[in-house]
């Protein structure tokens, strides 16, 4: 083999891969990064950022909706410009995709445009419209990330049934709307449309909504959902959809085995992903699990030289575990090419938190109550509501609580589970907690700052011990 062209290449530029791009270059390493769609990938194009922006609207919406209960006159009817809503998301994911571009120059990072394939664990070739292009490496990186899942009988069609990528730029404001599936994706679309005035029906197979989250989270959630006009169906199931020019009929069986067929204009189907490592050349050299490449806490493959990161391998798959995971995947590399001074760590996924962006937040980090049970752990339970917070008052935003897990003999914070206004933006307080290794001690010797929300953190580790002061 020739010499290796580059020190790194990495495989797909979303915030796994241009994240671990950046960290090579930065190291020192001679590094080129392969996409064949866009820079920034998903999460920048098609997932986190354009759906926030999406969300940001309903937001606005929704408190103009209620601007009354402010002291404020709005004249005139509130109405929904789809059109503008979706301009104003594509253009903030566009001028998020030019930044990944101005980053890659900063740091000196060759971009190959086109498809890569693996030719060996680390060599690929590139084809686009210029053609075929072979590249080398001392190291490849496999951040290609994943895609939604389609239903067996009635993959998307753009047109009647959606996955995300199609709510996301809808030509048309939906009348009536299926949303398969309560995960973080299929609660979000829920919420924006819901606050768009669409007739919003979920359907969730398991038996609450946000099912990986805290059992009262997700109990407190269906209840507002509920009184904000939504239909939630758990323990049911979609049987079948008849897709026709103008609507979609589905067939659903409800909790209790009841089967019905109820029409509605569009459907989003939100049942979870499938890895993009079909194709790619990953067959011999990767050990495979559903499609999901097997992973070393660090990153490694079971090939000398092959690494891999993001949603193309196990979860969580959030791009902030990407991100970190490209960090720890980078130094790990640098350190095999001989720099001491690094010093990786390996991904603790204990301390990665979630989030999900509909109406209210919802965030949490580490185990829930009913996780921490069965892990053998004695537990002290503590909640604080919002109605007994002032900030949260004083902005209307009264509805929600914070909940933390403690294990009763050590004081170690095992989980923190929230709900309410801004609670997406809090989170992070109780994951740092977690990486120093907090005890419910310095919790409560710590002085949060008046009035905040943050209050409420405070109170609910209080709360734990029998000491919460207002409530």
């Amino acid at each position: 083999m020739a010499n290796p062209q580059y020190d790194v290449i990495v495989l797909g530029s979303g915030p796994g891969g241009y994240v671990a791009a950046i960290r090579c270059a930065q190291l020192g390493l001679k590094t080129a990064i392969v996409e064949r769609e866009n820079l920034g990938g998903i999460c920048l194009n098609w997932g986190c950022i354009p759906t926030k922006a999406l969300l940001r609207s309903a937001e606005i919406k929704h408190y103009m909706d209620q601007a009354a209960s402010y002291g404020l006159k709005v004249a005139g009817t509130i109405e929904a410009d789809l059109d503008s809503i979706v301009k104003r998301s594509r253009g903030v994911a566009k001028q998020l995709n030019q930044g990944v571009g101005h980053l890659m120059k900063k740091n000196k990072i060759t971009v190959h445009m086109g498809d890569g394939t693996l030719t060996g664990p680390t060599s690929l070739t590139v084809k686009s419209e210029k053609g075929e292009e072979a590249l080398t490496a001392k190291h490849v990186i496999v951040a290609t990330g994943a895609r939604a899942r389609d239903l067996p009988f009635a993959p998307a069609d753009g047109k009647r049934v959606w996955t995300y990528r199609h709510a996301m730029v809808p030509t048309e404001m939906p009348s009536k709307l299926l949303v398969i599936g309560s995960g973080a994706i299929g609660i979000e679309f829920a919420s924006f449309y819901n606050d768009m005035d669409v007739d919003v029906t979920v359907v969730e197979m398991l038996d609450r909504v946000v099912p990986v989250e805290d059992a009262d989270v997700s109990a407190f959630l269906e209840k507002s959902l509920k009184k904000q006009g939504m239909t939630i169906m758990t323990e049911a199931g979609v049987e079948g959809l008849k897709v026709g020019a103008n609507s979609v009929a589905a067939t659903i069986k409800d909790s209790k085995g009841k089967v019905e067929t109820s029409e509605f204009s569009h459907v989003i189907t939100a049942i979870g992903i499938q890895p993009n490592t079909e194709n790619i050349g990953l067959e011999t050299v990767a050990d495979m699990d559903r499609g999901f490449i097997q992973i070393d806490p660090y990153g490694r493959t079971k090939s000398k030289g092959l690494w891999a990161i993001g949603d193309c391998t196990p979860g969580p798959w959030l791009a902030h575990k990407a991100s970190h995971e490209g960090v720890t995947c980078a130094e790990a590399i640098a350190q095999e090419l001989g720099n001491t001074e690094v010093h990786p760590h390996p991904l603790n996924r204990g301390a990665i938190p979630g989030c999900t962006y509909c109406h209210p937040q919802i965030a949490s980090v580490g185990m829930t109550e009913a996780k921490a049970k069965e892990a053998g752990h004695a537990i002290k339970v503590g909640n604080f509501p919002f109605i007994g917070n002032g900030k949260a008052i004083a902005l209307g935003e009264a509805e929600g609580f914070i909940k933390t897990v403690f294990d009763a003999a050590t004081g170690e914070l095992l989980g923190a589970h929230m709900i309410g206004a801004e609670v997406t933006e809090l989170i992070q307080g109780y994951t740092v907690g977690k990486v120093l290794e907090t005890t419910e001690a310095e919790l409560m010797q710590t002085v949060f700052p008046h009035p905040t929300l943050s209050e409420m953190m405070h109170e609910s580790v209080l709360d734990a011990y029998g000491r919460a002061i207002h409530f």
